[in-house]
């Protein structure tokens, strides 16, 4: 199996399924002498891992990360950093009814068609838990950019949206509620419809908006490479999105030049910030924003047609243990992958 590696010096390249013995990565191209904040680096975990709420999966793992090599005295040496993150509370008995069934808009059938064979627990690669070891990347690269502020956060669930511009919200208040949504009133609606969307037995989508400030000018390249194509794969690459936008997005598309354009002050920032931040693929030194659109869980708690691998149309229920709603833990895997690429093209620049 190809593409498991990320970055071009900044690299992070992952191993481990969701049932293993643990997941675990490989950082290449981390600058050496970088002081190492570990509760730092623990606390980004603390974030992503399951079981951190009423409104998320109740797998309790406590995603420990376990450095093994690069590390000494506290300070990164250059070298390669291995590590792990041991699974410590598997229930693979709880995928055993799926073993020869594919289930709808999951990547069992897909994945059983290119390799030939499948883990089947848990989803095994193809499950979210993979992303685990791109917070540990995620958290280091932060703190070898501190000066880079990044803040991703829920800014909608379902058809349920933050009505305010990024500039009026305070982005403490992100982590004072489980949805992780810096607007009380907007996150106390978010919960509410995630609880009941849950009793249901099924699930709901929602969108992740995330916010860079303190970005030089001059990071990404003005073909390929751009900085906002790479943004995009980096988010396309997380489980469960379908959808990334920068800037004005789609919403640009409605407009005309005269209203898009972003005019300039004499010291080359800009009156307004429709470009995101970037313009012809190349930061500018203005806030870079960006919007990611998370799909429905597909395992849900309701009878639904399933296919086995012997071509027949089944009815199965999922079981498990699972979120309802997936963007409340998706918000620091969104700040970590847009930290390792930033950090990349820091050292590209």
């Amino acid at each position: 199996m190809a593409g498991n590696t990320y970055g071009t010096l900044f690299r992070i390249t992952t191993f481990g399924e969701s049932h293993g013995e643990a997941l675990g990565g490989i950082i290449d191209g981390c600058p050496a002498g970088i002081a190492l904040d570990f509760e730092a680096i623990q606390k980004e975990m603390q974030r992503r891992k399951p079981g951190q709420s009423a409104i998320v999966t109740q797998r309790k793992e406590e995603d420990a990360v376990q450095f093994l090599s690069g590390i000494f005295e506290g300070k990164t040496t250059g070298t390669p950093i291995g590590f792990i993150v041991p699974n410590t509370n598997q229930k693979s008995d709880d995928y055993s009814h799926i073993k020869d069934t594919y289930r709808p808009s999951h990547a069992d059938y897909v994945y059983e068609q290119k390799y030939g064979i499948r883990d089947y627990r848990g989803g095994g690669r193809s499950s979210a838990r993979e992303t685990a070891s791109r917070v540990v990347a995620g958290a280091i690269a932060k703190q070898a950019m501190p000066e880079i502020k990044i803040n991703a956060f829920v800014s909608s669930v379902g058809d349920i949206f933050i009505d305010k511009p990024y500039q009026a919200l305070d982005f403490s208040l992100t982590e004072s509620n489980a949805v992780r949504c810096p607007d009380q009133a907007t996150a106390e609606k978010m919960e509410a419809y995630i609880k009941e969307i849950r009793k249901e037995g099924d699930t709901v989508g929602g969108t992740v908006t995330c916010v860079i400030q303190n970005v030089p000018i001059g990071l990404g390249e003005p073909v390929f490479d751009k900085l906002h194509a790479e943004l995009g794969k980096a988010m396309l690459s997380i489980n469960a999105v379908k959808g990334f936008e920068y800037g004005s997005g789609f919403c640009g598309a409605k407009m005309k030049g005269s209203e898009h354009n972003d005019l300039y002050n004499p010291d080359g920032t800009t009156k307004s910030n429709l470009s995101g931040g970037i313009q012809g693929g190349i930061s500018n030194g203005m806030d870079i924003y960006f919007r990611v659109a998370f799909k429905p869980v597909a395992t849900i708690m309701q009878k639904q047609e399933v296919l086995d691998n012997k071509g027949n149309i089944a009815e199965q229920q999922g079981k498990g243990r699972h979120d309802p709603c997936v963007v409340p833990r998706a918000v620091p895997i969104v700040e970590a992958m847009t930290a390792i690429v930033l950090l990349d093209f820091f050292l590209r620049k």
